[in-house]
């Protein structure tokens, strides 16, 4: 646009069209962004989905616009009470000033908290408030979004930096006014999208009003923090401050410090519980090892070696029983010779004989069950040494190269 001019020369008059444009720079610079309230009143709606009003009070009236396509919090009605946000221009064309709406909001609290109301129940209704998440444990990355300016970033920052140091991706938004809703509900999608995405969105601003604060109950907010993927923190405003929000998030804390404290576990109490699971530990291992050594020895007295050495001893045992009965059966046999005939005193003995050979092969067939040969086919294998000998538990150390012998050979081992 043409900027005002330094002086106006009585010789060179202006064009309409130059008038035109500078009234049009004053008004649009003066009044980029204005909140008023009033009355609706001549309502109509061009076929091109435009809406034309005008909004008046006791002694003023001005027109207004609302293109097709804004989304405003209120619907337009005739004589409805309202407070609007937009810019106010010029249409040159007729001569006329004229607020352009960005936003329409009910006038008062009371219609304000009529409003919150009904879409409370809407969306309760539809369930929007039922999904709560469990947060994770140990995040690797926190979304925020809020205002990049302001005590809640602060706040979040320095929170998550004395508890639990990670990587943070601010997606800045407007928190209030026109074009807030939007931006809040195109960052938690965007954040959504992202080829990394965060683990937990913090979504947050400061304290305020009901009109500060309505952009978190907007039904663009709502429908984008319940198709989000990411758990969702609400922190919006101070502990009494409640938006739809808090109900649609999976979690809802009272502040922003209290949403990074949510989000983040506290590394100082992290590192206390592991030092308690580390002594823990020791304690599970150390008596752990000192029942395996117990049980260890306990294999090794009773292991194939010792139960063949056992046997062979017992077998030696019965062998010279076995011979001295015999001796003591011939004596007495030699002493009763007299009472029976050669031929009965033959048959007596070799039935003896017959009766204790059984006897002895059946301590041969035991001796051989039990012998080292069948204790390793039957799946034992024994440790030994380089020299040969059995592998005591305290001759030998970790990295020890010992030789295990099974049935079909020999095998090296390294102890562990």
């Amino acid at each position: 646009m043409n900027a005002l001019p330094q002086t106006i020369s009585e010789d060179e008059p202006l064009s309409i069209k130059e008038v035109a444009h500078q009234i049009k720079y004053c008004v649009e610079t003066n009044f980029l962004q204005v909140k008023i309230q009033g009355e609706i009143s001549g309502y109509k709606q061009h076929s091109s989905g435009h809406h034309y009003f005008a909004l008046k009070d006791d002694e003023a009236v001005l027109d207004a616009i609302c293109w097709r396509g804004t989304k405003t919090s209120t619907p337009i009605q005739e004589g409805q009470e309202v407070v609007a946000i937009g810019r106010v221009t010029t249409y040159p064309a007729r001569s006329k000033y004229q607020i352009i709406i960005e936003e329409l909001l009910p006038k008062g609290q009371g219609a304000l908290q009529a409003l919150l109301k009904e879409r409370m129940n809407y969306y309760k209704n539809k369930g929007y408030f039922d999904r709560k998440r469990p947060l994770p444990r140990f995040p690797k990355i926190i979304g925020v979004v809020t205002s990049e300016t302001g005590a809640v970033l602060r706040d979040i920052l320095h929170r998550i930096a004395d508890r639990f140091p990670l990587n943070i991706i601010l997606w800045p938004v407007l928190v209030q006014g026109v074009g807030a809703k939007e931006q809040i509900a195109a960052a938690i999608t965007g954040l959504n999208r992202l080829p990394q995405k965060p683990d937990v969105l913090i979504v947050g601003r400061g304290g305020g009003s009901l009109e500060d604060l309505w952009a978190f109950n907007e039904p663009e907010v709502l429908e984008a923090a319940f198709h989000s993927q990411i758990p969702i923190i609400s922190a919006v405003g101070h502990e009494t401050d409640v938006t739809l929000l808090d109900y649609v998030a999976d979690k809802r804390a009272p502040t922003p410090t209290a949403a990074s404290e949510m989000a983040v576990p506290a590394r100082l109490d992290l590192l206390q519980d592991i030092g308690q699971w580390n002594n823990r530990l020791l304690l599970c291992i150390t008596h752990t090892l000192k029942q395996r050594t117990i049980r260890l020895q306990t294999l090794t007295l009773l292991s194939p070696q010792k139960i063949v050495e056992n046997w062979m001893m017992r077998l030696d045992d019965l062998s010279l029983r076995l011979e001295q009965a015999i001796k003591q059966k011939i004596e007495k046999t030699k002493m009763l010779a007299h009472r029976f005939s050669e031929e009965a005193l033959y048959l007596r003995i070799h039935h003896v004989i017959e009766r204790k050979k059984q006897q002895w092969l059946m301590c041969g067939a035991l001796l051989e069950q039990s012998s080292l040969e069948k204790t390793l086919q039957r799946g034992f294998c024994i440790p030994l040494l380089t020299d040969g000998s059995v592998a005591q538990f305290h001759k030998v150390q970790s990295d020890d190269v010992i030789q295990m012998k099974f049935y079909e050979g020999i095998k090296k081992a390294k102890v562990l």
